[in-house]
């Protein structure tokens, strides 16, 4: 009976032991992390220049990034690209005048936002499909309700064409004016990394879409960080 019980310690040493090791494994193969990225979404082309990985070389693929875009949000402040340097946004479409679905739309944003209230990295904006009717004072009485300060989550407007272009060509998703009254535009939400790169689609509308996105801001942010802490 001694020997039976010293030889149980004996193994439960030796697998608490071989836990961290067997972690360190399943994260890293052959000295190279396992980490797995989120995709990129849009056209992509080859830039013409290589890599080497392993020994073998592999051609460079240029994603499709955000247009240069001059917008300005409920405070009348300029928002660019600039803004969100070395930070990663989620962005939605809406308009003040929107029946309930732009309601539940910047609600799944809200939830997001309240999520990461306190994160330096993760920013959130909302663009208006009605840049003509939706003034700075308008997205103002708009953002109100919601609770956050512009520089976590802006409401946008400006240029209709400039927004429309961005919509169309920059995020891919449809908007469309019907009358002064009613637009067709997307209920997604879209993850941007730091790069200006596309990298989600997300039903604002869906709590599981919602949850999915929380999550994977969270790969985002990691991916992020990677970059900063990789040698030049």
């Amino acid at each position: 009976m001694r020997n039976s019980g010293t030889g149980k310690k004996i193994l439960i040493l030796v697998c608490i032991l071989a836990v961290p090791g067997f972690l360190y494994y399943l994260l890293n193969v052959g000295g190279k992390n396992r980490y797995k990225s989120l995709q990129y979404f849009g056209p992509k082309h080859l830039s013409g220049t290589y890599h080497t990985h392993h020994g073998e070389k592999i051609p460079d693929t240029t994603y499709h990034k955000l247009p240069d875009f001059t917008l300005y949000n409920q405070h009348g402040e300029k928002i660019t690209p600039a803004t969100f340097d070395k930070k990663i946004f989620v962005t939605s479409f809406f308009y003040t005048g929107c029946p309930d679905v732009c309601n539940k739309i910047n609600e799944g944003m809200k939830t997001l936002a309240d999520r990461y209230v306190n994160n330096k990295m993760v920013h959130f904006m909302s663009i208006t499909v009605n840049p003509g009717g939706d003034d700075t004072s308008a997205l103002k009485k708009y953002a109100a309700k919601y609770g956050f300060p512009a520089d976590k989550w802006q409401f946008v407007t400006g240029d209709t064409a400039m927004v429309y272009n961005l919509i169309r060509k920059g995020f891919l998703v449809n908007a469309l004016k019907v009358n002064d009254k009613e637009f067709v535009f997307s209920d997604k939400l879209v993850l941007i990394d730091a790069e200006k790169h596309i990298r989600g689609y997300y039903q604002a509308t869906s709590p599981t879409a919602v949850n999915k996105l929380t999550d994977e801001i969270k790969v985002q942010i990691t991916e992020e960080l990677r970059k900063i802490k990789a040698p030049n």
